[in-house]
Parts: C-alpha cells; sequence; structure tokens
C-alpha cells in the first residue's frame, strides 16, 4: 500500500537547527530584495557610520572593518527573541550541511537559559549521549573557557571540530557538589532521523529524533517494514518523539499527514500575510486508524510539538509522557550576499484547534515521568529548560485555553522497567486491544 503524501510548499522551513543550536526556523527566504528603510532610520545608521569611522581612525588598536560590523550585527539581534541569530559564512555553510543529516561534533542541541548555555537534549548514540551528558546540564566551561563570555554561535563554533579532535565541557548538574568535566571526541554525526522496531506481537514502535530532508520517506519505509515484520498486521503503533528538538516543517507535516486524513494539521501566522498559512491533511497516504500513543518529554520541540499537537487535537492518538519544550515560533532563514545568513523570528505556528504553545507546550493525555535505573540516582536530576526559561521569548499572543489531563498517571509498578513511559504506552496499546475484542463480543 503506498503511503505517499501530497505537499506543496516553495519554501523550505526549518523548525530547529541542528548546528547544536535549538530554535524554529522558516526556510530559506529565495528573496534578495532589500526592504526600503525610513529616514529616520538613515538618520540613525549616520551614528553607527560615525562610531564605525572613530573606531577605524581613533581606537588605540587597529580593527577590522569587518569584524566591527559582524559585532554590531550580532548586538542587534540579541535585542530580540533567543532564537533569532546571525551566522557568518562558515557557521550557515554548516547549517545546511546539518539540515541534510550528517555533521562533525559532540551530539548536543543548546540554548541560553538564563545566561547559561544549557543543553537542550543529547543527539542519540553521539559522543556526548554516550558520555552521559543530560538534558538540563549547564555548560559553565569549553576548554577551560567561561561560557559566560561567549555568545551561543561562539559556544557553537568552539564545539564543533573535525572527527577525532577532542575538546573538554565542564557541566554544572543538579545534585552536583562541584562541576564535572567531561573530556569529549568529536565525531561524524550521521544522524539518522528514523529507526524502527517490531515489539511483541504485532505492535510497532518508530523513533524520530529529529525532521530531516528525508525523514518523511523513511518513516514510510519504516511502517510497511513493520507492517511486513507484523505479518496479520499491526494492532498499534508507538511514535517515540521524545527529546527530538524539531526540523523541517515540510518533514513534520508530512509526517502528521500520515495520520490524519482531513482537517488542518498546523497554521502559521506573521506580521507578514504571506507568512500567513494553513497546511491541510489528506485522505490520500493516510495509515490504517490503529491505536496510536505518541511519547514526549520536555526535550520535544517545534517540529515534535507541531506533530503531538495536531495528533491531540484531532483525536488521533493519546499523548504519553511530560509536558513538551513549548516552542512555538518560526524562524526565516536569510543568505547574507557574503555567505552568511540571518535567522530571524517571522511567525508563530498555532495546533489545528488554534492552541499557540509558545512558552506553554504540549500537555499529555498521560503524564508518565520516566523513571532512572537505580545506579543514576546519585544525583537529582536536572531540570529540563523550557521556552518560557528563555530569556527574550516571546509572548503568548492568543488565549491559550486551559489544557486538562485527560487521562490519570498510570500506577507505578512496585519495579519499574528500564523505560516505563514505553512500557505504559504498550500496555496501553495492549488493553486498548482486549477493550475491543471485548466490544466485538470475541
Amino acid at each position: 500500500m503506498s503511503h505517499q503524501k501530497r505537499f506543496s510548499n516553495s519554501k523550505i522551513i526549518l523548525l530547529s537547527i541542528f548546528i547544536f543550536l535549538f530554535g524554529v526556523t522558516i526556510g530559506l527566504s529565495q528573496s534578495n530584495k532589500v526592504p526600503a528603510l525610513s529616514s529616520s532610520v538613515y538618520d540613525e545608521l549616520k551614528v553607527f557610520a560615525d562610531v564605525l569611522s572613530h573606531l577605524q581612525k581613533d581606537y588605540v588598536e587597529e580593527t577590522k572593518s569587518k569584524d566591527l560590523i559582524y559585532g554590531a550585527i550580532k548586538g542587534m539581534l540579541e535585542t530580540l527573541d533567543p532564537h533569532s541569530g546571525f551566522m557568518p559564512p562558515e557557521t550557515f555553510k554548516e547549517m545546511q550541511a546539518e539540515t541534510k543529516g550528517r555533521f562533525e561534533g559532540l551530539g548536543i542541541e543548546i540554548t541560553m537559559k538564563d545566561g547559561i548555555l544549557t543543553v537542550v537534549a543529547p543527539i542519540e548514540d553521539t559522543p556526548a549521549f554516550r558520555a552521559g551528558i543530560l538534558a538540563g546540564d549547564q555548560i559553565i566551561k569549553i576548554d577551560g573557557e567561561l561560557t559566560k563570555n561567549l555568545t551561543l554561535m561562539d559556544s557553537v563554533k568552539k564545539m564543533r571540530g573535525p572527527k577525532g579532535s577532542q575538546v573538554t565541557i565542564t557541566i554544572m548538574r543538579e545534585g552536583l557538589a562541584k562541576p564535572r568535566d567531561f573530556a569529549l571526541t568529536r565525531d561524524v554525526i550521521p544522524v539518522r532521523s528514523v529507526r524502527h522496531e517490531l515489539l511483541e506481537k504485532q505492535y510497532g514502535y518508530i523513533r524520530i529524533s529529529q525532521f530531516q530532508e528525508k525523514t518523511d520517506s523513511e518513516f514510510e519505509k519504516a511502517v510497511k517494514a513493520l507492517e511486513e515484520e507484523s505479518k496479520g498486521g499491526l494492532k498499534g503503533l508507538i511514535l517515540d518523539l521524545r527529546n527530538n528538538p524539531g526540523g523541517l516543517l515540510d518533514q513534520a507535516v508530512k509526517v502528521s499527514d500520515r495520520f490524519i486524513d482531513s482537517g488542518i494539521i498546523v497554521s502559521i501566522e506573521g506580521r507578514k500575510e504571506e507568512l500567513k498559512q494553513k497546511f491541510q491533511a489528506h485522505a490520500q497516504g493516510t495509515l490504517p486508524r490503529y491505536p496510536l500513543i505518541v511519547l514526549v518529554s520536555g526535550g520535544s520541540a517545534s517540529g515534535s510539538e507541531i506533530v503531538a499537537g495536531a495528533i491531540q487535537d484531532h483525536h488521533r492518538g493519546i499523548i504519553l509522557g511530560t509536558q513538551t519544550f513549548g516552542k512555538g515560533s518560526v524562524q526565516t532563514i536569510f543568505p547574507l550576499k557574503d555567505g552568511a545568513g540571518l535567522r530571524l523570528t517571522t511567525a508563530r505556528y498555532y495546533t489545528p484547534s488554534g492552541r499557540s504553545i509558545q512558552a506553554k507546550g504540549i500537555v499529555p493525555d498521560i503524564i508518565v515521568k520516566l523513571s532512572k535505573p537505580e545506579e543514576e540516582k546519585e544525583t537529582t536530576p536536572p531540570k529540563m529548560p523550557t521556552e518560557k526559561d528563555l530569556e527574550r521569548h516571546l509572548d503568548t499572543q492568543k488565549v491559550v485555553p486551559k489544557e486538562k489531563v485527560r487521562k490519570e498517571e498510570g500506577k507505578e509498578k512496585e519495579k519499574k522497567p528500564a523505560d516505563n513511559q514505553m512500557e505504559r504506552a504498550l500496555e496501553l496499546l495492549k488493553s486498548w486491544d482486549v477493550f475491543k475484542s471485548v466490544a466485538q463480543g470475541k
């Protein structure tokens, strides 16, 4: 059966930047037009030109005009929300490569929380993940240099590097008496965005770590593989979006479209009329309506929140886990003439029911906190940063209806499994099957 879905959009829309930055983005803008400036702005630019002139002529040491201008641009953007930023040519080039699913580094998404460099989530099977870096960890030093003196982009640049090179990051974690050093060896990060597994009998599991260029096609292959392995057909599916920071919007929409046959998937609204879009679901290619449970966490953001929000609003499945990050804004990537890039917040997005999850997140239908193995309980787990923790975060514009948890949290077993959230999801799928059989008198 073909699961091919239709999707037309001339822009590439990013919902997270995999340079280890955390953010939402509306794509590579193809426009090279520079908007006209008002006369008052030109007057203010004269002041800038005067300052630049004095720096070049009168500063105690010789200065480079490009460094000064880049610094001024960074300063302008730092007055905006935390997801807008300037990317020098090298960084912009790396960002473009990363959306294709391959880059070199440590494998973590980072953000600034209260002025402190903070881990949003480690990427699976990467140097950072294997070393035990956790969501919520504060990176206070990189190779001995205090990060409080670095911008987010500068921190990214210092952690990047060729495969085999080393970097030491100093972590402060809630519960630790003192900072801890992690010596990490950089590696190729071949981010495999989709993996699957057939669980007991006919229950499928699909994990999406990020939304990249080929995520939807990989997802389609995963579903087909599970259907073939299950022989009698799937009785239920677990979609794991935990610690998924987002990615390409069109891929998040396409994956959502697999489960929803009609109606709105997500709406985008910006100041400019051209940024107002509604992405619709289509009947063609919709998967069979078997029971669906979506796993989310505090590290699930933007693209993964779009998928979870669409499934929740359309009552297509149950959302299980903990409250998501709350990344409800969208950024546009503007290529600049010298090879640099501008990442600018240009819109907000809304779930099918009109909810803005900006700084709020998606509240699961069933709240189940992830249990820790006994050997990991020596320290208190760090508090996950959320969108509302970020300096200068955008406020929610629309009134957000108060969400209610529609299910009670599952009772904890005397001995919790290694992944109690997954175990709980599988139990629910089995119960679903039992109730269906009873209802049919089998």
